[in-house]
């Protein structure tokens, strides 16, 4: 005799499944211990800067003909710098121009070689949003006065005779 058919039943399972605990991954900077976003995090978000650097900093022992980021890594920290200067002015001058679609490709730009001047420079994201976040909440005109003078003296140390930076 044949066994009769069980339908199957259409309510939700009341049973939970426990999830494992997420494991933590990490890298050590200093003695600090910092944990990267995921690689492949999903949405708009600033992750993407760290995944950004993190290319860059992967082609810095490129071949300068195949990659751009080696290419201006090769050529050294003053010139990479001068390319962050001229990028930086021409996202000003779109902002000022009020061209919206100019300015966000440019800002994309101004960021691509921010990371490429903190790769030629030694700096690694985490110690840039480390600072932002010790900042977090600060009124920007008490950071400022808690600095002190010494960016003030700079033009003074070199003979100009203004406090303010040319």
């Amino acid at each position: 005799m044949a066994k009769p058919i069980k339908k199957k039943s259409t309510k939700p399972s009341k049973t939970k499944v426990a999830k494992a605990p997420a494991k933590k991954r990490g890298r050590r900077v200093g003695t600090a211990a910092l944990t990267p976003p995921p690689p492949l995090a999903l949405g708009l978000s600033a992750t993407v800067l760290d995944r950004l650097y993190a290319v860059v900093a992967s082609r810095r022992d490129a071949d300068p003909a195949v990659s751009h980021s080696a290419r201006l890594l090769s050529r050294g920290l003053a010139k990479v710098a001068q390319k962050f200067g001229e990028e930086a002015v021409e996202c000003l001058i779109e902002a000022v121009g009020g061209n919206r679609d100019a300015l966000i490709s440019e800002s994309a730009d101004v960021l691509y070689h921010l990371l490429v001047l903190w790769v030629a420079s030694g700096v690694h994201p985490e110690q840039v949003w480390a600072e932002l976040q010790r900042r977090e909440g600060i009124s920007g005109i008490a950071e400022k006065a808690a600095r002190g003078g010494s960016a003030r003296s700079l033009p003074l140390a070199f003979g100009l005779q203004t406090t303010k930076i040319p």
